[in-house]
């Protein structure tokens, strides 16, 4: 069974629900979940480099990446699984690449993230983190669907 997973985490209803599934299966096997958290800077980064680049900036982006981590930790607590964290800064890499690079770094054996499930023309205009991942995973990722209402 997986001993660390990794649980890309935002503020979506999608991410919450993969982590409740990475929980369950952390739970069931005495492993860790490690959160991570991607502050996209480069969708900033086009008009307004000079914010980011400011102490005051990357301290602003820092703070909302704990507050979501904050709140999943809480999630986490309820299995009374063990956690560790990361916030990844992301100045124009592709986020799938940040998020198997991290996986590997941590030692992660699974992935646990939730997907939108969209499909046509959404699908692509927004991309697919999750397809993105599930391509270059080097262990094996487990997809949370969750659909918008």
């Amino acid at each position: 069974m997986y001993q660390k997973i990794l649980v890309p985490i935002d503020d979506s209803e999608a991410s919450l629900a993969a982590l409740h599934e990475a929980c369950k299966i952390a739970q069931h096997s005495q492993g860790t979940i490690h959160l991570t958290h991607v502050l996209d800077l480069s969708s900033f980064s086009r008009g307004g480099a000079g914010y980011w680049q400011t102490h005051e900036g990357r301290i602003e982006s820092q703070s909302e990446g704990e507050k979501v981590l904050a709140q999943a930790r809480a999630v986490v607590e309820k299995y009374s699984v063990k956690t560790e964290s990361s916030i990844l800064e992301n100045m124009g890499a592709k986020i799938p690449v940040l998020l198997t690079d991290e996986a590997d770094r941590c030692g992660c054996d699974a992935i646990a993230m939730g997907t939108h499930g969209w499909t046509g023309v959404m699908h692509l205009l927004m991309g697919s983190v999750a397809e993105g991942v599930l391509r270059k995973a080097n262990v094996p990722v487990i997809l949370i669907r969750k659909q918008l209402s």
